[in-house]
């Protein structure tokens, strides 16, 4: 029986192909590839079918992309929600940016390949993740627009820093892992003391 090398077409049974199926396809691109490699072209291929054929399943590449990033939170949620679990204030943070780091580093393209756009399948799958990093920080007392504020800034903190370790943008020799482990301290720290609004 014929094995098909992971970087070669792999045909996917007609009747099996499915949404998910062919967003499997897609990450498996994306992780081996990157981004960019997930065209509709290609993944048909790799799926062993005609283009035309994915339309029954995804409408256009901003579906296909926007159903990549539902996945690709979810696997993010599962990861960052397990972490915090039975945690609370700096135990819970210090876990989930650690969790949220771990993420990104063992799936720099997939991470790479998150989209932020409002479209509203990806904003409901991000919706869970912010309700995760509000229920993190809720021992710090932070209420109403407060919390959001800061869910916002822990959130850019972990996904910026993230975007760019996956990107390689970090040139100079000092360990990532200790600039992580500041960045940590610093949101630890601006937890603990909001800002005096006036």
């Amino acid at each position: 029986m014929r094995s098909w090398p992971s970087s070669a077409r792999s045909p996917v049974a007609r009747a099996a192909l499915s949404a998910t199926a062919v967003v499997d396809v897609a990450l498996r691109l994306v992780d081996e590839e990157g981004p960019a490699a997930a065209t509709l072209a290609a993944v048909a291929s790799r799926a062993g079918v005609a283009t035309p054929s994915l339309y029954k399943h995804v409408r256009n590449l901003a579906e296909l992309r926007a159903l990549m990033s539902v996945r690709i939170m979810g696997e993010l949620a599962e990861r960052i929600g397990a972490a915090v679990l039975g945690r609370s204030a700096d135990e819970a943070v210090r876990a989930l940016m650690t969790a949220w780091r771990d993420y990104a580093l063992a799936h720099p393209h997939r991470y790479s390949a998150l989209i932020q756009a409002p479209e509203p399948l990806v904003a409901q799958a991000g919706e869970r993740l912010v309700d995760i990093v509000l229920a993190a920080l809720r021992a710090y007392g932070l209420t109403d627009a407060d919390a959001v504020h800061a869910v916002r800034c822990v959130r850019a903190a972990m996904h910026g820093f993230a975007l760019l370790e996956a990107a390689n943008a970090f040139q100079r020799p000092e360990q990532l892992d200790e600039t992580y482990e500041l960045l940590v301290h610093m949101v630890i720290s601006g937890l603990r003391t909001p800002p005096h609004r006036t």
